[in-house]
């Protein structure tokens, strides 16, 4: 062997032999310090905090109104507006009127119903003649079916008048009264069916309406919904039931995950639906989470960040973010021991602002290192000796 060949291999193994005693210390989790040393290296200790829920990712999402609790309202019969009682944004009750009217067709149909109450009580007189007459065997069988069927006739045909008059908008008092006074009123009065807010007016007084024009949108705001985008490469991690945090809007400068001081809205949703279909403009799924009693801060239209969080199968904690140590793309903490400190390896679950979730073999008792651990890092692989 040539004295050249002979040196190469000599620094070949010198080189296997410090980058094996490296790898040794390395491999050796547990770093050797006194209490003194690790006060003048500025190491503070606390404990792990436990937590129950992991959060999962963040996500915009977009406040809705469900379909059940948003109402078109709409003249029911054609007419002249004469006072509108209602503005955008006031707070209305189940019944309440919303607007008046002066319609000609509720004219008629009053007087249809009248009509028909008359009618209904004439053959009353002569259902009750003829059964009488039946019972005595006076008439023949054919004409008191003939007189019974003209009285169903007429009951129905009242029936149905009194509908058209509901469906106009009168209450049962008012056709009550109509029936006793048989006085005529076109005015009629717009209701509210349910309690809830007006969202938008389409009418000004002194227009002149056809049947089934809109006057007002209203909705109930107890119940909301928040339609999430998720990105389809992260839907499987979102499951039915998820809870969802809902933060109040930051400036366009700041991104979800980079906020230092998130505020959160006091109120959670629930995942209740996983869309099936992918938006192909933005290659998201849509999640849809029911939000209750939602406070004053949340509107519909609104967006609004949110973070999606999972019950946790195993135990969980919340640590600073200086906590953790990345060696060979694995997470560490130090973990203090009688003698130091032990590594222990863990995974991060989430971060939110300057904490992260991880888990690994903690009970939330143990004392890790939440600053100074560059310092313990550099003790543990042994970097700076020999200098």
């Amino acid at each position: 062997m040539s004295r050249a060949i002979r040196h190469y291999v000599f620094w070949a193994l010198v080189s296997v032999s410090l980058f094996s005693a490296q790898s040794s210390r390395a491999l050796d989790n547990h770093v050797v310090l006194a209490e003194e040393q690790a006060k003048s290296l500025g190491i503070v200790l606390a404990k792990p905090e436990p937590v129950s829920h992991v959060p999962v990712l963040y996500a915009p999402a977009k406040v809705v109104i469900p379909p059940t609790q948003e109402y078109i309202i709409s003249a029911t019969q054609a007419g002249l507006v004469t006072k509108l009682n209602a503005a955008i944004g006031d707070k209305v009750n189940s019944g309440a009127v919303l607007a008046e009217m002066n319609s000609q067709d509720l004219l008629m149909a009053q007087r249809n119903y009248l009509k028909a109450e008359s009618d209904l009580a004439l053959a009353g007189f002569s259902y009750q003649r003829d059964k009488k007459l039946l019972d005595d065997g006076v008439i023949a069988q054919r004409r008191w079916q003939e007189t019974s069927a003209m009285y169903q006739a007429a009951a129905s045909e009242l029936d149905e008048h009194r509908q058209l008059l509901g469906i106009a908008g009168m209450t049962d008092a008012e056709i009550a009264k109509l029936k006793k006074t048989h006085k005529l009123s076109g005015l009629l009065a717009v209701r509210a069916p349910i309690t809830g807010v007006v969202l938008e007016r389409m009418v000004v007084a002194g227009a002149r309406l056809d049947s089934l024009s809109p006057l007002f949108k209203i909705a109930n705001l107890d119940e909301l919904w928040l339609e999430i985008n998720i990105p389809q490469e992260r839907i499987n991690q979102v499951k039915i039931g998820d809870k969802v945090l809902l933060e109040k809007p930051t400036n366009d400068s700041e991104s979800l995950e980079q906020r230092e001081t998130p505020v959160a809205i006091p109120v959670s949703a629930q995942i209740s639906l996983i869309g099936q279909a992918v938006n192909p403009e933005n290659q998201t799924i849509l999640a849809r989470a029911v939000l209750k009693h939602a406070p004053i801060d949340i509107r519909p239209g609104q967006r609004i960040n949110t973070q999606i969080i999972q019950q946790n199968s195993q135990a969980a904690f919340i640590v600073p973010n200086t906590a953790i140590i990345q060696n060979e793309r694995k997470s560490y903490v130090f973990v203090q021991t009688g003698q130091g400190f032990s590594v222990l390896p863990v995974n991060v679950l989430g971060k939110q602002g300057e904490q992260s979730t991880i888990s690994g073999e903690l009970t939330g008792n143990e004392l890790i290192a939440v600053k100074g651990t560059v310092a313990l890092k550099a003790n543990w692989l042994g970097l700076g000796e020999g200098e």
